[in-house]
């Protein structure tokens, strides 16, 4: 089942119905706080799932489940040089820029690893591979240097 994400709901719904636009962003930054939640979960759910020595395949699984049975739509974790190590979508290659300042969407999110930033929240926009609207929000690992993110689509 495709999910519709609640903030875009939220925001297209308050500015339909009048509401303000500082309430709508008062709702994304809710979202927002309870990504980064979510964020920091799996990183502590990747660190006590490597410690108990989880494979691949069972780690992969258990954010698929989650995954199905939540508003996230993706899990993407790095190892310490960015290259996707666990994620609920299989047959992933994807690697994080190592500069925040290249010309990529996913850039932001190497402050990460250098441990310039512990938490990075980006809003609503297309991705650049599908053109699918997502918001991202990462924060760093707790076992080693690694970006652990969470997706919400933005639409149908």
């Amino acid at each position: 089942m495709r999910k519709t994400i609640l903030a875009a709901v939220i925001l297209s719904l308050c500015l339909t119905l009048g509401v303000g636009v500082n309430t709508a962003r008062a709702m994304d930054d809710a979202v927002s706080k309870h990504m980064v939640a979510q964020a920091k979960l799996a990183a502590h759910f990747i660190a006590a799932a490597l410690k108990a020595g989880m494979s691949k395949k069972e780690i992969n699984a258990a954010l698929a489940k989650v995954a199905k049975e939540s508003a996230i739509s993706e899990f993407w974790v790095s190892d310490e040089k960015g290259k996707i190590e666990f994620t609920n979508i299989p047959g992933t290659d994807f690697q994080f820029p190592a500069d925040v300042n290249a010309k990529s969407q996913a850039a932001p999110f190497a402050a990460l690893l250098s441990g310039a930033k512990k938490v990075v929240v980006q809003g609503f926009q297309p991705r650049e591979f599908d053109g699918k609207s997502f918001k991202y929000v990462g924060v760093a690992g707790v076992d080693k240097a690694r970006i652990v993110q969470v997706g919400v689509a933005g639409g149908k």
